[in-house]
């Protein structure tokens, strides 16, 4: 990997990073496959983020869901321990479901990346 790209990818890490602890102090959001599965049937998720070494079956179950609600997922480029990090909880976290993002912009930079 180039050493442009590797700091690229930190760099937009670093950013996701950021808009998501705003998300967790002002917006709402559920953690957890079973609940991110609950919102996505209900269609009130904006935003998912599933981390990269969640298990390829939930994970497709999720994109499935996502795809019929119409709803963007975003691959988290951490494990479930960083993401469960970044949330500022001390547990690990698979998924994340946003359903209102509050004084974040996390949707808008998703969807035009």
């Amino acid at each position: 990997m180039p050493p442009q790209a590797a700091k690229k990818s930190k760099k937009s890490q670093e950013s996701i990073n950021a808009r998501l602890a705003l998300v967790m102090k002002s917006g709402k959001f559920t953690l957890g496959s079973k609940t991110c599965l609950k919102t996505l049937r209900s269609g009130k998720a904006k935003l998912i983020l599933i981390s990269n070494n969640c298990p390829p079956i939930r994970k497709t179950e999720i994109e499935y869901y996502a795809m019929l609600s119409k709803t963007t997922v975003h691959h988290y480029g951490g494990n479930n321990v960083d993401l469960g990090t970044a949330c500022g909880k001390l547990h690990r976290v698979c998924t994340l479901a946003i359903t209102d993002p509050g004084d974040s912009d996390i949707i808008q930079k998703q969807e035009q990346a």
